[in-house]
């Protein structure tokens, strides 16, 4: 039986970009997303390049619902191997730090923390019984470095940050990767691309280059990090 990737927060962006570069290597994909007319369009693109793909709607910032959706997932394929976890959208904005409150917060942790946990809840017993398994996560820049006036998403996912270091070093020896693309460039073909680079160039903020990651697969084979940043140029250390 074939490998199965499941593509969380799949758009016309990193997501499809993922599910084509994975489809290429003879994974099944499983398309999760809001929008079902946007999730039919991109299950069509892919199929007609050769691959098999199935769309499945749900609200990623509902962490309640994660478990069924997850087991909806499994009963079409008969299994998940990777798990792709990368919903931002031009939903989510930036907010100063100044002008950062609880409520902001609130509605955003639901989708960026919440949710990625309880995914690896769900699929833990499966990969920990098979003894193979990977879950990878995009974040943005701000979660890795900070910078003014960019602030609200960045804080909740330092914190998912957080955790996925912890969940690498715990799972590595059970043949299960854990790791994050922190990115720092904005997505070719992406809804969120133009909101971002409007919020960099109010806030008179980095200028970030427009590109099409296709990092994850190396990550996935190599193993040998828990985080890539992309463009490596601007890893925080680099920057500095």
């Amino acid at each position: 039986m074939s490998k199965v990737i499941a593509v969380f927060g799949a758009g016309t962006g990193l997501g499809v970009s993922v599910a084509r570069r994975f489809g290429r290597e003879g994974f099944r994909v499983a398309l999760v997303a809001r929008r079902k007319d946007r999730l039919d369009a991109l299950v069509e693109v892919l199929t007609g390049e050769g691959i098999e793909a199935v769309a499945f709607t749900a609200d990623l910032s509902r962490p309640a619902e994660v478990p069924a959706l997850v087991e909806a997932i499994r009963d079409r394929f008969g299994r998940i191997d990777v798990v792709e976890y990368g919903p931002i959208s031009g939903d989510q904005g930036f907010t100063p730090a100044a002008e950062l409150d609880a409520a902001t917060l609130e509605g955003l942790t639901p989708l960026l923390l919440f949710t990625p946990v309880e995914v690896v809840q769900a699929v833990l017993p499966e990969w920990t019984e098979r003894g193979e398994g990977a879950f990878l996560l995009a974040l943005g820049y701000s979660a890795a470095q900070p910078m003014p006036h960019l602030s609200g998403l960045g804080p909740v996912m330092a914190a998912t940050r957080n955790y996925l270091y912890s969940l690498n070093a715990e799972l590595a020896d059970r043949g299960i990767y854990v790791g994050a693309l922190t990115i720092a460039s904005l997505i070719a073909r992406s809804e969120v691309s133009a909101a971002a680079q409007a919020a960099f160039e109010s806030a008179d903020g980095p200028h970030f280059p427009v590109t099409d990651p296709d990092d994850y697969w190396n990550m996935y084979t190599r193993r040998d990090r828990v985080e890539r940043f992309h463009p490596e140029s601007l890893t925080p250390q680099a920057a500095a």
